[in-house]
């Protein structure tokens, strides 16, 4: 049979084993046991691979659900010749998959398949070291700025230490880069995407350590990359991961605020400036100079400006920044066309460069001013997209306004899930016991996606407490009432330490640990005595020892045994009522007819409880108490949507119950 000039054969699918079967073999080669729940999920993974169909899994602390998507996620890869995308929220994770489980289940599975599974890890070019700017040097784009001297030597010995790493290294990638480097020291020898000359035009275009990490994950079958990689290469115009047709995103509740922060914009003097300083090495001065002013006139109005969200655009901000715009573009016009094609600089790479660095942030300034202006169209609040505020400047860091979008879910549905098959799992992500809260934030409707919770393999009820303080007043604004700090006392001591105390702020979380250090006679350490890694690990080396912190030990602690028997929570953890996105978030939508405050807030506060909850099992032998000190868990209207968001504990509001079973603990 004859076959027309340029149609393209589909590739034959190889015989593969069933996916249960692969998991088996993993399983069996990695040392582990066969669990309910992650066979139930690399079905179900394996499910919507065939039926290209999204699907949340709520997988928890145990369940292994690395290897239950993994494995369906290569078998795929090996079918379809084509690389599947794994998005993590956390480096730690990262290199979890890439430095432990990858290699172990490709040797696990090498035999199974036609080929040894093959990975790589790909970042942002920002982590890769740029040859052509470490030869050639660039401009510092902060060179007039006033720096401490004492700094200022640090950065040069940091500057050292980068060109002679730059002789030596294989990779180019910053995280091998140990000890690391600051960011000022980092960015004269990185550019970001935009900014990059491209291979064909860099005289370093083969050598380009990020352009070889893009090779390298295009050959392979599983590609690890972040959340804020994804998005990009779903939103830019510019392709930066390998063609793929499957995205597996792990630590899934985390992937609305990574796309948030993504698309987030900003406005300040110091980002003026350093667009004014590159086009003014290009074009007539005088151009150069009303941007220059235009950035030092809305500074002077910022400076003056109370901080939080801008609801309605005063005239003289307005003005501002229509002047940032205009002068911006009137940069643009002078620097003429783009891509180096003025005469004489086609030829000459280091012209590009800076043209194209010029461009870059001259657009970003341009751009940002004209969508703060736009925040602002739109005859009520639900007609508007974004939100507009300022954030105040602290030391040597000027006033910055900001932008974001007020929803990213139309954005996720149109350019993350519009073209491929989209697995997201974490352990939280049935808030209220159902998937709907996360799916409205993802933007995905009552169709095309499935919800699957596989459990733990943790007995909650027979493993934990989880003990509400009804007794307690309610939390107010002026700190740590004093009952709290007693009753922390009272549960510390009767568990004999192993105390991880998760607070709502630093200040509290300060505060606690002041009034109780020379109270108890357990070691306290406090988040921001030591290195969050450091503290963590003092933590989890002595079982008398407590820990109290703030956000990151909510999510970011894993200590089995017996140094973690108790976890304190402060308070409901809600978002900041002055949080200018978060409370523009529940504004947009009670506008639009919904219920802001479950939507938000109520979403928020039960992602971080779930997150804190799940502290303390961390493996089947792990026994131990919950401590929620807020009272409105108990008692407030939204208390079952929150409650019904974490793992099912024994629960008791008796707080003699939750001291004798501390004893025994501690005891045993």
């Amino acid at each position: 049979m004859s076959v027309p000039a340029g149609t393209v054969l589909p590739v034959p699918t190889p015989d593969l084993p069933p996916v249960e079967d692969l998991l088996t073999t993993a399983v069996k080669e990695l040392g582990g046991a066969e669990r309910p729940g992650q066979v139930r999920m690399a079905r179900a993974v394996q499910d919507a691979l065939e039926k290209e169909e999204h699907l949340a899994v709520q997988a928890g602390t145990g369940t292994g659900k690395s290897l239950a998507y993994l494995v369906p996620a290569i078998r795929h890869a090996a079918a379809s010749q084509h690389a599947v995308v794994v998005s993590t929220a956390t480096i730690a994770l990262q290199r979890q998959l890439v430095d432990r489980d990858l290699p172990r289940l490709a040797e696990a599975l090498a035999s199974e398949l036609p080929k040894r599974p093959e990975f790589a890890i790909l970042k942002g070019r920002r982590n890769y070291l740029c040859r052509y700017k470490a030869t050639v040097g660039m401009p510092d784009d902060e060179g007039d700025q006033l720096f401490d001297p004492r700094e200022v030597s640090a950065t040069g010995r940091m500057v050292q230490r980068i060109q002679e790493w730059a002789d030596e290294t294989e990779t180019g990638d910053r995280d091998e880069l140990v000890p690391g480097v600051n960011e000022q020291a980092w960015r004269q020898f990185s550019v970001t995407a935009r900014e990059c000359l491209g291979a064909q035009r860099c005289p370093s275009g083969s050598e380009c350590f990020a352009e070889l990490a893009r090779e390298r994950a295009g050959l392979v079958d599983v590609v690890v990359t972040n959340h804020a990689l994804l998005a990009i290469d779903a939103m830019e115009d510019f392709a930066v991961l390998p063609e793929h047709d499957v995205v597996v995103v792990d630590e899934a509740h985390e992937l609305v605020d990574r796309v948030t922060s993504v698309v987030t914009g900003e406005l300040s003097d110091a980002g003026v400036s350093i667009a004014a300083r590159r086009a003014g090495r290009l074009i007539e001065q005088g151009v150069a100079d009303r941007l220059q002013a235009a950035g030092e006139d809305l500074q002077a109005l910022l400076a003056a400006a109370p901080a939080g969200r801008v609801d309605e655009l005063p005239q003289s901000l307005g003005m501002s920044l229509a002047l940032v715009r205009d002068s911006a573009f009137g940069c643009l016009t002078a620097l003429g066309p783009r891509g180096g094609d003025r005469s004489g600089d086609k030829d000459n790479p280091e012209n590009v460069s800076l043209r194209k660095a010029a461009f870059t942030m001259l657009d970003e300034v341009h751009d940002t001013a004209q969508r703060m202006l736009d925040a602002f169209g739109g005859d009520s609040e639900v007609d508007r997209a974004e939100v507009v505020w300022l954030e105040a400047g602290h030391g040597r860091v000027p006033p910055t306004l900001r932008v974001a979008p007020l929803s990213v879910g139309g954005m996720l549905r149109d350019k993350l899930f519009g073209d491929r098959t989209v697995i997201l799992t974490s352990a939280t992500l049935a808030l209220g016991g159902t998937f709907d809260g996360m799916a409205a934030q993802w933007g995905l409707g009552k169709d095309g996606w499935t919800g699957l919770d596989v459990g733990s393999p943790f007995d909650h009820p027979r493993s934990g407490i989880l003990y509400v303080a009804k007794h307690l007043p309610q939390p107010g604004r002026d700190g740590l009432p004093e009952a709290y700090v007693d009753e922390i006392a009272e549960l510390i001591e009767a568990a004999g330490g192993r105390t991880l105390g998760l607070f709502s702020s630093t200040r509290a979380a300060k505060a606690a640990t002041e009034a109780l250090r020379d109270r108890l006679e357990v070691p306290l350490l406090c988040q921001g005595d030591d290195s969050t890694s450091q503290l963590v690990k003092k933590f989890a080396e002595d079982p008398a020892t407590c820990l109290f912190g703030t956000l990151s030990l909510w999510q970011g602690v894993d200590v089995p045994g017996p140094s973690l028997t108790l976890v304190i929570i402060d308070r409901i953890p809600f978002p900041r009522p002055d949080d200018p996105l978060s409370s523009s978030r529940q504004r947009h939508i009670a506008a639009k007819g919904g219920n802001g405050f479950m939507a938000v807030a109520a979403t928020h506060a039960a992602l971080l409880l779930a997150q804190g909850a799940g502290r303390l099992l961390r493996s089947t032998t792990d026994r131990g108490v919950i401590a929620v000190l807020d009272p409105r868990l108990a008692t407030a209207r939204y208390s079952s949507f929150l409650l019904d968001s974490l793992p099912p504990y024994w629960r008791t509001s008796d707080p003699e119950k939750v001291r004798q079973a501390l004893r025994r603990l501690s005891a045993g």
